[in-house]
């Protein structure tokens, strides 16, 4: 009898649970589906959204090639389709640039850069565009605005610090400041990273200032570093 009423007791105990379980589920068990469906929408639309910026980039990639082989390059890569992407725009903007540069029309590729490092949200794609303009001005531009960009260019960090430390020599030659000149480049072929193209310019223009390359490796002591003296379009400290 013991036994039997031991059953029974246990099959009501298993019973209320099962109630209970039942219970819950059915009022907590929306909160399961709910976050399952989420999970699932979400990597479907993960996926969408994947592909849909794929397409996008394709598609882009096509216009710029069809654009590059049509008979105005130029016109036809400036008025590429961003789709609202303004490093996408930047890049059509360069590219222009370049276009308009192989044309020999200075004045638009100038345009064209400008545009490009004003609408350039990546760091790395508004200093080249600020650093083809320098390039491409010339000692056409204003030497204080280029002193402000090549100082901002050359800082330490900078992607494109060593051929902007490049340039900061070229303009101190320009400007007959040929021992800051020679001080700046001797410190910039001290610096990590320089390429072999960049050191065979700096060691040229050590040769044509008179001075042999194997003194590369020793910069003047005493001297303020080049690339922290005065800009070019001031003059040198007396001495």
């Amino acid at each position: 009898m013991s036994h039997d009423s031991d059953s029974f007791i246990d099959e009501v105990t298993e019973e209320v649970r099962r109630d209970r379980l039942y219970g819950l589920m059915r009022r907590y068990g929306w909160i399961g589906l709910v976050v399952i469906l989420a999970i699932v929408l979400g990597a479907a639309w993960r996926e969408f959204s994947t592909s849909r910026d794929r397409a996008a980039a394709q598609a882009w990639g096509d216009a710029v090639l069809a654009a590059q082989d049509s008979d105005d390059p130029v016109k036809a890569l400036s008025s590429l389709d961003a789709g609202g992407n303004a490093d996408r725009a930047a890049l059509g903007s360069l590219l222009a640039a370049g276009a308009a540069e192989d044309a020999g029309d200075a004045a638009t590729a100038a345009t064209a850069l400008e545009s490009a490092a004003g609408t350039a949200q990546d760091p790395l794609l508004r200093d080249l565009a600020r650093l083809k303009a320098v390039l491409a001005a010339g000692e056409s531009m204003e030497p204080g605005a280029r002193d402000a960009a090549l100082a901002e260019l050359s800082k330490p960090g900078a992607p494109f610090r060593l051929l902007a430390l490049e340039q900061k020599a070229v303009a101190l030659l320009a400007a007959g400041r040929d021992q800051d000149a020679l001080t700046l480049i001797r410190e910039t072929l001290a610096e990590d990273g320089v390429s072999q193209a960049l050191a065979s310019r700096l060691t040229q223009m050590m040769i044509t200032l008179g001075a042999p390359p194997a003194d590369t490796a020793a910069p003047a002591s005493g001297n303020v570093p080049a690339a922290e003296a005065s800009p070019v379009g001031e003059a040198a400290p007396a001495e």
